[in-house]
């Protein structure tokens, strides 16, 4: 009889500890982690399983436990929205100091086996955390220029996949980086324009001009332009051992248009379906990308 009680408990321990950590955005954040080293080490050969492990579970502790730390610091506000009242600490299933606990046992845990692999992987996973919940975080609700501040640590996890792999931080890290920088402002002002009106209840400045206008929408084309600029400097043979192929970079060039295409669609139609097709079209983007990156390294 004892059973369900039990068995309910472990499954909402485990929904919940999902929902803390933002479990589909820290697999996303992984994934380019990973990508980032696949594109480091010399060749197949030199792939170390037991450092893709480290690297997989101390990204996701990472990621986490920045979002752990998010969701105490902002529970009274993630309250009045829609998209967030049901998270653990903002629902009150949680206390915000068992999620402190949570955060911090994460956070310790993902320095460690960082650190493990080499101490630069340590040193960017701590910044990362740093930024996303001392800075980022408080600026949210006081200026729009808070999306610029969250790229940073929203750019180091495809950097940081080639430090683990190299234990260096030269153009090749510096070139994954500026890509997934200028990546994150497409992506959330895409987000923050269909959850305007969600975010305008908790006071959250996510869009440059701090509405859904004609500004926003061209400012979005044009970082959609620097992204795939950005995307194509591997092909130029000046990112040292990060190159692609004439080949490969036709197919970045045409994932370029097509993201350039729907940034577009959002400055002609101003709509929230738009905006989210966008979304949609640059999470597509940036999984592709990552694919033909090593795609064309291993093939060439």
């Amino acid at each position: 009889m004892n059973a369900t009680p039990t068995t309910f408990s472990l499954k909402q321990i485990a929904i919940d500890f999902k929902e803390i950590t933002k479990a589909g955005l820290a697999i996303s954040v992984v994934f380019s982690s990973i990508a980032g080293y696949l594109l480091g080490v010399a060749d197949f050969h030199d792939l170390k399983v037991s450092t893709l492990l480290m690297l997989a579970v101390g990204g996701y502790c990472m990621v986490g436990a920045s979002n752990a730390f998010n969701q105490v610091i902002e529970k009274d506000l993630d309250a009045l929205m829609d998209r967030t009242k049901n998270r653990p600490v903002a629902s009150g299933r949680m206390s915000p100091n068992h999620a402190l606990f949570v955060a911090s046992l994460l956070t310790i845990i993902g320095l460690i086996l960082l650190y493990m692999i080499n101490p630069k992987s340590a040193m960017f996973g701590a910044i990362s955390i740093f930024l996303y919940t001392s800075i980022y975080t408080p600026l949210k609700v006081h200026t729009p220029l808070s999306v610029f501040v969250g790229a940073f640590p929203g750019a180091i996890p495809f950097m940081l996949g080639w430090v683990a792999a190299t234990d260096h931080f030269g153009i090749e890290a510096g070139t994954l980086f500026l890509i997934q920088f200028f990546w994150q402002f497409p992506h959330f002002w895409a987000i923050g324009w269909f959850l305007y009106e969600d975010y305008e209840k908790a006071g959250f400045f996510m869009l440059p001009t701090g509405k859904k206008d004609q500004s926003t929408a061209l400012q979005t084309i044009l970082y959609s332009v620097w992204l795939l600029v950005a995307s194509l400097l591997p092909s130029l043979g000046y990112t040292g051992r990060l190159f692609i192929s004439p080949i490969a970079a036709g197919i970045v060039f045409l994932l370029g248009i097509w993201m350039i295409y729907y940034a577009v669609k959002l400055y002609q139609l101003r709509t929230a379906k738009a905006a989210r097709t966008l979304m949609l079209v640059s999470v597509s983007y940036i999984t592709l990308l990552q694919i033909v990156y090593i795609t064309d390294k291993f093939l060439r």
